[in-house]
């Protein structure tokens, strides 16, 4: 029912597309024994997300993502009950047709955290801080290896070297100032990267728009999108924590680092920052704290700096 998506164009002419789209997520679940059941499209997402019911959510992967739809169904298996906080359960996983992958999975309980953060205590934020941090701890303890066959990128150094030779390119095209661009190349070469010999399974995406939140009580409800997960150094998935989850606030920082059992330095995360595969320097200094001096050496310190 779903017509090939291996390209750019054929993504943007058919995913956005719900005439399209529609059938073929109906057409899936009645093969999965949920004929009839009310499908809610989300607006949020790079990939087209159903809520099937009250109970289950599909996730469909074109074949251009097919890649992305094997490594979420591989990976929320092998976490399920092994986290603080609930991940989605995997109800069913595989091919569809014309090369989509879907993964069907459980509703996780509550809100997002991202919409709901605005009425949240300030008392209620800290233990959420606090619980995010465990979660991630939990994460990076796992073992790899069992998703290894999935998940990349395999060498972590030639990744890192791979994203530095392309970082000054990324966000020039994403618009970044020449002021700041300039900087990039000396304040790469100054941050030493040494990762130990252990390697981590990665969220990579860790932030507010991706966890659950109980409004009674404000406790963590929910992990999710793990399509992006990957295998390498931890210090990677505080760029998302840091610029997300505590968006530049040194005390919540702070708290986040002891919840986790150690921290970080303010230049390895800005490094990675720039280093990391959805880079969009632009966007962050629109969105978070402004540095008090215009170099990255200040930014490094006002967004991952702690009290």
């Amino acid at each position: 029912m779903l017509p090939k998506v291996d390209t750019d164009e054929e993504w943007d002419a058919i995913v956005p597309d719900e005439t399209v789209m529609r059938p073929g997520a109906e057409d899936l679940c009645a093969r999965l024994g949920l004929a009839g059941a009310p499908l809610t499209r989300f607006t949020e997402g790079s990939q087209p997300v159903y809520a099937v019911g009250d109970e289950h959510v599909l996730k469909l992967f074109p074949g251009a993502a097919a890649e992305d739809g094997i490594a979420e169904g591989r990976v929320l298996t092998h976490l399920q009950g092994l986290l603080p906080v609930p991940t989605p359960q995997v109800r069913s996983f595989g091919p569809y047709e014309n090369g989509w992958q879907y993964v069907l999975m459980s509703r996780l309980r509550g809100e997002g955290l991202a919409p709901a953060w605005e009425r949240i205590p300030q008392a209620d934020r800290e233990r959420i801080v606090t619980e995010a941090g465990e979660t991630l701890a939990a994460l990076h303890s796992l073992d790899p290896e069992p998703l290894a066959d999935v998940l990349g990128p395999g060498d972590w150094a030639g990744f890192t070297e791979r994203r530095r030779a392309g970082a000054v390119e990324q966000q020039r095209e994403r618009g970044l100032p020449e002021a700041w661009s300039e900087q990039i190349p000396g304040f790469l070469d100054s941050v030493a990267l040494t990762p130990g010999p252990h390697r981590s399974l990665l969220h990579t995406e860790f932030m507010r728009q991706h966890l659950m939140v109980d409004p009674e009580g404000w406790r963590l409800t929910g992990l999710f999108d793990f399509e992006p997960a990957m295998i390498g150094d931890r210090a990677y998935d505080f760029v998302g924590a840091g610029l997300f989850v505590t968006r530049g606030d040194p005390k919540l920082l702070d708290r986040l680092f002891r919840a986790y059992g150690r921290g970080f330095e303010p230049d390895e995360l800005l490094a990675y920052t720039l280093l990391h595969v959805y880079s969009n320097l632009p966007w962050y200094l629109r969105e978070l704290p402004a540095p008090p001096e215009p170099t990255l050496e200040s930014l490094a310190q006002t967004w991952f700096g702690t009290a």
